[in-house]
């Protein structure tokens, strides 16, 4: 069998994968599966070329998609908490009490704040998505907000708390592959997250203004009605939110916390409504919530969630994992990063080409986890060869291999945002401006390395394997 892949072969068949990948959406429309179907064919037609047998490439299927297996776990009971979370009247509440509380004109501004501090409270940008994410999201639109705008502000807000949250699996997983104290990290993400968040504030506040004539202040009336006449808006609906918040102070790991969640939900609803049926329950968690108001806007907004619901999701995160593993047993992607550190003689080159290998492995592969670990493991060593200290290191692999992968269309959280809220990647990701502010910033502080960093005596690769 073939073993050796040269730079120009890696680099020759990464760039056609992203402009199939790219031209198949963009240009011809096709639906991400589609798209990520036709590059999965490319990189099978090329790994028998380079003399891997079948066994070998299911092997790598295997491989890529068994890390994805939990989160795809994940994204099936996520499905069912937002279904059972509408029965409950748990979302519904949220929604009458925002609107009693939230100004239209700071909308924006505020749900990306109030959103931020909870992704810090729970540790997980998934979590407050398909939480308080819903309801924010159904606030929006009955104000008159674009879709677009308010997804940009839940978004930009969850993963700003998902930045500096010490519960936040992404936070924890930079700072051990960069082998630095979380706390350390977490300081050191102050210096791109701080910045970013007040810039996206300001941008909320500056663009994303919301007025509300008389004629929609008297239908927004009628609309806290409707949720108040049909479900059980109080706060006793309330307590999976708490519930929420109590396992994530415990660290409790999302798939029990999701499941006593929805048992919780569950039991709301036969407290409030007894007549319900074990069949209707079922049907919920399946299919998802079937809102019946004679609302049209609330029931538009309010029919959504169940297992059902994600299986596009999950289609597309297979293919997307089948396609890393692949990449992966090919070392297309090992052979790019070991041939790029011969360009990294200088602490702002490493940074950026850093920052650029993160993107580009969520921009391929699609997985944020993976996004944060071949790099990290790839320029280890180099960092401390040019002097750079770690924390750096852990820094950018949030910034750019975190924040930026929910802006890739067939990426884990890409692909999760928009089966939860149900608005397409290419709609928000303008707005999202947190996600994209993070690997900029990171790049303007890699391009000042130079001047701040202590100079050194560099040592070369090879005297460093020696060490």
């Amino acid at each position: 069998m073939k073993q050796h892949v040269s730079i120009k072969q890696a680099l020759s068949i990464l760039i056609v994968l992203l402009t199939i990948i790219g031209t198949s959406i963009i240009m011809f429309h096709l639906a991400a599966h589609v798209a990520l179907l036709f590059a999965l064919i490319l990189l099978i037609a090329f790994a028998k070329f380079k003399g891997l047998s079948w066994e070998d490439i299911h092997q790598a299927f295997i491989s890529g998609i068994s890390p994805g297996l939990i989160p795809i776990l994940i994204f099936l009971l996520i499905g069912a908490l937002i279904s059972t979370w509408i029965a409950s009247g748990t979302i519904p509440t949220l929604m009458v009490y925002g609107f009693s509380f939230l100004s239209p004109t700071y909308f924006l501004p505020m749900i990306f704040l109030i959103c931020g501090l909870v992704g810090a409270a729970v540790g997980s940008s998934f979590t407050t998505i398909s939480t308080i994410g819903i309801a924010f999201y159904g606030m929006g639109q009955l104000l008159g907000f674009a879709p677009g705008w308010i997804a940009g502000a839940i978004v930009s807000g969850a993963f700003l708390g998902n930045s500096l949250s010490p519960l936040s699996d992404t936070a924890n997983l930079a700072a051990a592959i960069a082998e630095v104290d979380l706390f350390e990290h977490i300081k050191q993400m102050v210096k791109t997250v701080l910045p970013a968040a007040i810039i996206s504030s300001l941008f909320f506040f500056a663009f994303g203004k919301g007025k509300v004539s008389v004629a929609e202040t008297g239908a927004m009336i009628d609309i806290i009605a409707c949720l108040k006449g049909n479900f059980a808006v109080s706060l006793v609906a309330l307590l999976p939110i708490l519930l929420l918040f109590i396992c994530g102070l415990k660290k409790i790991p999302a798939i029990p916390t999701l499941l006593v969640n929805i048992i919780l939900s569950l039991g709301i609803r036969f407290i409030f409504y007894p007549e319900t049926t074990i069949s209707q329950l079922g049907s919920w968690v399946q299919n998802g919530y079937v809102a019946t108001t004679g609302n049209q806007q609330v029931d538009r907004l309010l029919t959504r969630g169940g297992i059902q619901s994600m299986m596009w999701s999950v289609s597309l995160i297979l293919l997307a994992l089948a396609l890393g593993g692949l990449l992966i047993r090919l070392q297309l992607i090992e052979t790019i990063l070991e041939n790029s550190q011969k360009w990294m003689n200088r602490p702002s080159r490493l940074i950026i080409l850093t920052t650029l290998s993160c993107i580009g492995i969520n921009l391929l592969i699609g997985e944020q986890y993976l996004a944060i670990i071949l790099p990290g493991k790839a320029f280890q060593q180099t960092f401390d060869r040019l002097g750079v200290p770690k924390s750096y290191l852990s820094r950018i692999l949030s910034d750019a291999g975190a924040s930026i992968n929910p802006l890739i269309p067939w990426s884990v959280s890409g692909v999760f945002i928009t089966g939860t809220l149900g608005i397409p990647t290419s709609q928000y990701w303008p707005y999202a401006i947190f996600c994209y502010l993070l690997p900029l910033m990171t790049v303007g502080l890699g391009i000042l390395a130079n001047h701040r960093l202590p100079r050194l005596t560099l040592i070369s690769p090879k005297e460093m394997k020696k060490v």
